[in-house]
Parts: structure tokens; C-alpha cells; sequence
């Protein structure tokens, strides 16, 4: 499948406070295991990949681009040495997030796109991957001092993807990465607050 073929869905987020269009074959994994609340977690059920929405106390780093690579090290901890960054970008305006006030600035976002190893929790796996993309980006609410991330994990399982199909080095992404931005980017055009007390706020 190509990423012009997926199919999409509007779904619920955190009990209708929030919604987004996600791709068809995502299930929630509330459904199978427990999940924290400040989480929101799909798995693809045809493939490797997941997709994770977080709520998180915005950090005190005024630079959005600091601040992203802050919530990457907390994801990504104990292979932070191993872990090859490919590109941050940002910041980039969520045109589908608007500010609670005409006085506030537009709600923005940075992203970056990295490959780790496979993580204490997949090695040793019948499928171990070879590695782990992750396409994480960062939804800066100000106003409600959040930030709110939203994670695109892609485990390359041997004999699931072309060797040689995905390269940092000369900007080869692959099928499978290539399919994770265009998840991205549908999700970030059609995420919504639909409830700011989500938050907290009134």
C-alpha cells in the first residue's frame, strides 16, 4: 500500500475531547490492554507500525526545536546514543488548531524525523526489527501549557522492507517512513480541540 492508497477515519481522542483522522486499519489499543490517560495509542493491524498521542506539561525551553529534541531523549532513552537524527523542522502552523482568543498566537509545530535501534522491549522479539523509525512532533498549546506530542513509530522488520530502502545518509526513506509522513501530516490537518477542558482550562 502506498501512501496515496491509505484510508482514513475521524476518530474520538481522550473521550471526544479530541478528534483526528487516522487510517482505517489503526485500532485502539485501550481495547486490548490498559493505557495511561494522558495517552492515546493505535496499532496498525496490518503491519508493525503505531501511532501515540500524549499530553504533556509544556517543558520550561522557550526553543521549539530544543524543546522537541527534549521529548525525543525521554522517548528514545536508553538508545539515545545510537539514535541518527535525519531532519527537525518547524516551527509550522496546525491550521486545523485554533487559538481560544483573537490576541493569541497561532498554535505551531516542530517535528523531527529519527531511526533507533529496536528498544529494550522488541529485542529478543520472534520479529525483532532491524531498527525503529520514529516521526515525532510536537503541538506547542500554549495557552494551556501543554505540549502535546504526537509519535509515528515504524518497526523495519526483516523481510518486510527492501534492504537498502531506507538511508539517512542520501534521504531515502522507504515505503514504510514515506507512509508514516503522510499519517503525520492528515493527522495534523485534521486534529481538533473540541473540549479545551481537556486541559484543565474552563
Amino acid at each position: 500500500m502506498t501512501a496515496q492508497d491509505i484510508q482514513y477515519r475521524s476518530v474520538q481522542l481522550y473521550g471526544g475531547a479530541m478528534a483526528a483522522d487516522l487510517p482505517t486499519t489503526y485500532s485502539d489499543v485501550s481495547d486490548i490492554r490498559q493505557v495511561p490517560d494522558h495517552q492515546e495509542v493505535y496499532l496498525d493491524t496490518q503491519g508493525y507500525s503505531s501511532i501515540i498521542f500524549e499530553i504533556l506539561q509544556r517543558v520550561e525551553i522557550p526553543d521549539g526545536e530544543a524543546a522537541l529534541k527534549h521529548h525525543l531523549a525521554d522517548l528514545v532513552a536508553e538508545d539515545m546514543n545510537d539514535m541518527k537524527i535525519w531532519s527537525c523542522s518547524g516551527p509550522a502552523v496546525v491550521p486545523s488548531l485554533h487559538p481560544r482568543s483573537d490576541q493569541a498566537e497561532k498554535v505551531q509545530a516542530w517535528t523531527i524525523l529519527a531511526t533507533t535501534p529496536p528498544g529494550e522491549k522488541m529485542r529478543g522479539r520472534e520479529r525483532e526489527p532491524a531498527f525503529v523509525g520514529v516521526l515525532l512532533t510536537m503541538v506547542r498549546l500554549v495557552e494551556v501549557e501543554t505540549d502535546f506530542l504526537v509519535v509515528v513509530n515504524v518497526p523495519h522488520v526483516p523481510g518486510e522492507f527492501e534492504e537498502g530502502s531506507v538511508d539517512a545518509v542520501t534521504g531515502k526513506m522507504g515505503p514504510l517512513l514515506e507512509r508514516a509522513v503522510a499519517i503525520r501530516e492528515k493527522v495534523l490537518g485534521t486534529l481538533e480541540v473540541r473540549d479545551w477542558g481537556l486541559f484543565g482550562e474552563e
